[in-house]
């Protein structure tokens, strides 16, 4: 999914909607055997490991907020949790907090301090609730602790006071803080809010650049994950290939490509689908999916699905018809050149923006030196957006996009042309895992080349009058 800025943003609460939708039989047993795994959280084990390798960094308390289930309280709203909370819990219910101490942790005196290093705050049940919404976690459960994996379960009530007496022992308090560029839900400044209330006097140290530097490198629980919701994806988009044709229209091509993704195990799209057909090519986040599929159209299919709360983000550019004219074939291949050359230069101590060397110029560089539009003028000023970000959590994860590459790391690579008085619009858009040597193309199963997409298109397959 490009990105207009080439920066990290804070990903807002993401909501299912409910949507008309064709239905199809897919017959992919790839989809079906993944599906069967279920949709589950990775074990305690994961997310305690997260929180000692943080506990170890920590010179001060962390507190860090769930979301309350009131960021959006619509009859068709479905709850996903904040991704810094859910990343360190793994708990995925509202109304929820968490408190680290530092791994050598000292009350005021300077002696150890007494009691648990990590505390996991949950609201009280509601029994009349729950008949509606099903059942919950709560403090007193039996065997709480075991069940989230935490040191010691409190009330969420308790949190006010705990942090009132944590100020007096410690110069700071670290916790997520609101940036500019924030908006929606005020769910960070509600937090802030929420401590200046139980400690007034506390100064507040922001943990974001830690955290994100955490996320940026994926443990292999994750990497699996990670798999899964790629593997969904990949599977969407050879079907598009498949089953595209002139005539449709761009939310039947969306509709169907969803399906499949929640057939394998999917629970939700990891961003609004980009189908744009024509002139909605050359739109980047093109997401109305309103327009019918014409005879001679580029499509641009930017779609990826969420497995076990992780993002895949692919793109594949198709002819409507099957057929790339002299004209597409050119612009596609020139992109398709560009992202080989920022894909060759993938590897730990590489860099997406920053240097002179980096991914980005490389891709500028080498739309520059190739091809011309109708005006005779190079065509890197039709790229108008940046070349990579990293994938986790969130579809664009956050952190230092500036920081060198290191293994472990989840990249996109996606180069794109945009065209508008041509129509003509090509994004082609691979994930990435940075190793220790270079990368490994974890898209690698679905085509990229002209020839490659032609042939499948053309296929007995593809002549199926399924949606």
């Amino acid at each position: 999914m490009s990105d207009f800025t080439g920066r990290p943003r804070r990903r807002l609460p993401k909501r299912l909607l409910a949507a008309a939708a064709i239905l199809a039989i897919v017959g992919s047993f790839a989809a079906i055997s993944r599906a069967g795994q279920g949709r589950f959280r990775q074990p305690n084990q994961e997310y305690q490991a997260r929180r000692a390798k943080l506990r170890a960094s920590l010179d001060a308390p962390l507190v860090v907020f769930g979301y309350t289930g009131h960021e959006d309280i619509s009859e068709f709203a479905v709850f996903y949790q904040e991704t810094y909370f859910y990343y360190l819990t793994g708990h995925d219910e509202p109304g929820a907090a968490l408190i680290i101490l530092p791994g050598a942790a000292k009350d005021r005196t300077g002696k150890p301090e007494a009691g648990p290093g990590e505390i996991l705050y949950l609201p009280p049940r509601d029994l009349e609730q729950e008949r509606w919404e099903g059942p919950k976690l709560g403090p007193a459960d039996v065997a709480i602790a075991a069940k989230t994996g935490f040191e010691s379960v409190e009330s969420f009530a308790k949190l006010h006071g705990d942090l009132g007496r944590l100020a007096g022992d410690y110069p700071h308090i670290n916790t997520l803080l609101p940036t500019p560029e924030d908006d929606g839900y005020p769910h960070l400044a509600n937090s802030v809010a929420f401590i200046r209330t139980a400690a007034p006097h506390a100064k507040l140290k922001d943990a974001t650049p830690l955290l994100d530097s955490m996320r940026q490198v994926k443990s292999a629980g994750e990497l699996a994950l990670l798999r899964n919701a790629i593997d969904a994806s990949i599977d969407a988009q050879f079907d598009a290939m498949r089953h595209l044709r002139p005539g449709l229209f761009e939310y039947q091509v969306a509709a169907r490509m969803k399906e499949i993704h929640e057939m394998a195990g999917c629970e939700r799209e990891a961003y609004a689908p980009i189908v744009g057909a024509g002139f909605n090519s050359t739109v980047l986040h093109y997401s109305a999916l309103s327009n019918r599929v014409n005879d001679g159209d580029m499509v641009v299919l930017d779609v990826g699905g969420e497995y076990g709360g992780y993002a895949a983000d692919i793109t594949r550019t198709l002819p409507a018809n099957g057929k790339f004219t002299a004209r597409q074939r050119e612009i596609y291949e020139i992109v398709l050149g560009a992202q080989n050359a920022a894909l060759a230069a993938v590897k730990p101590g590489a860099v997406m923006y920053g240097d002179r060397d980096n991914l980005q110029q490389i891709v500028i560089d080498y739309l520059r030196m190739h091809g011309r539009d109708r005006e005779g003028r190079t065509l890197e000023r039709y790229y108008i957006h940046g070349v990579s970000h990293h994938l986790g959590l969130d579809v664009h994860d956050p952190g230092d996009r500036d920081r060198a590459l290191v293994p472990g790391m989840v990249i996109t690579v996606e180069p794109g042309l945009y065209i508008p008085e041509e129509n003509l619009g090509v994004r082609i858009e691979d994930d990435v895992l940075v190793t220790a040597d270079g990368y490994e193309l974890l898209t690698a199963r679905l085509p990229r080349t002209v020839d490659e997409i032609e042939k499948i298109m053309a296929s007995p397959a593809s002549q199926s009058n399924v949606p």
